[in-house]
């Protein structure tokens, strides 16, 4: 159906009622006495008796009658009471406070990284996601440049960034993580604890491309300090970068959290980075409209569990 063809909500009866009457009219109906209707909506007796009149009023009905037994429902309050007993609870559905199921709910929860993200986070977010919310699903897409976009456009319900992303968006650290190098084994500088400055920059790179042909966490940095690396060796994913070191000459520097299985390859050493290549604040990054939906929130709980978990791995 297009919208040229979606008839219009009639509100015309609903404009000349005030709706606060509705919570009146139930329990009144449904006690049939002014006092205690009084008591149960917390008003005073009087206060009771002229919402009552206005009901009357509204509904052109005198709705409770007095009898010898005490006020009787009409056959219109009648009626009225058996529609009651169906909104009343919609309404409460309607107005009250969202929760969320995780064991019943079906969401499609949407969230963009690079390979670092789906390496480090994402086997835990699963893992979680598919005990808690078995019905619901995970997709992860491409990280780019445009991620704050589409956090804010609603393409994505959530990403990360290794850098502040701006004041349009809400962002939480998740950690601080740590850069080391990794080489080959049979590198010249296998052997050390950690590299010097001097040491870093002699040697070929390859670089991990995040954002505009470069790795802004550590290439800012070296920049600043008017000290570029030498790259030989540009590619899109850090797991690339990983696999391009064995047997060459190359350093790969890297998020230490991601080199957990690297670090059992006897192909490859790991050392520390230059003291100037700084750790690289690890943030979460959403929308603020989201900031109050309970299943986003019980996503972003989950991250922050497993995220935790990785920085008790890391350490």
């Amino acid at each position: 159906m297009t919208p040229a063809t979606v008839p219009h909500m009639r509100t015309t009866h609903l404009q000349r009622v005030d709706l606060n009457l509705l919570v009146a009219l139930a329990v009144l109906l449904e006690e049939r006495h002014v006092s205690r209707a009084a008591d149960r909506i917390g008003l005073s007796q009087p206060a009771t008796s002229r919402a009552l009149q206005r009901l009357r009023d509204t509904l052109d009905d005198e709705l409770l009658v007095r009898t010898r037994d005490g006020y009787q429902l009409t056959p219109r309050a009648e009626r009225v009471q058996q529609e009651l007993a169906r909104i009343v609870p919609r309404l409460e559905i309607l107005f009250g406070g969202e929760s969320f199921d995780p064991a019943t709910a079906t969401d499609r929860f949407r969230i963009a990284g690079t390979d670092y993200a789906t390496s480090v986070l994402a086997p835990g977010l699963c893992r979680r996601l598919y005990e808690q919310a078995p019905g619901a699903s995970l997709h992860f897409s491409t990280w780019d440049v445009g991620a704050v976009e589409h956090v804010g456009s609603g393409l994505v319900d959530l990403t990360f960034y290794g850098f502040p992303p701006g004041p349009s968006v809400r962002s939480e650290l998740l950690y601080e993580e740590r850069f080391v190098c990794l080489m080959s084994a049979d590198h010249p500088l296998a052997g050390r604890k950690s590299l010097s400055l001097a040491e870093f920059l002699d040697a070929p790179h390859v670089r991990v491309e995040v954002q505009e042909g470069e790795n802004p966490a550590i290439d800012r940095t070296l920049t600043g300090l008017g000290r570029p690396r030498r790259v030989a060796l540009t590619v899109p994913y850090h797991t690339a970068a990983v696999l391009a070191v064995p047997g060459t000459p190359l350093v790969a520097t890297l998020p230490e959290r991601m080199l957990t299985a690297a670090a059992r390859n006897p192909a490859l050493r790991i050392v520390g980075a230059p003291k100037e290549i700084e750790t690289m604040p690890y943030l979460m990054v959403w929308h603020p409209r989201l900031d109050d939906d309970p299943a986003q929130r019980w996503l972003r709980d989950l991250v922050r569990v497993v995220a935790a978990g990785s920085t008790e791995t890391a350490g």
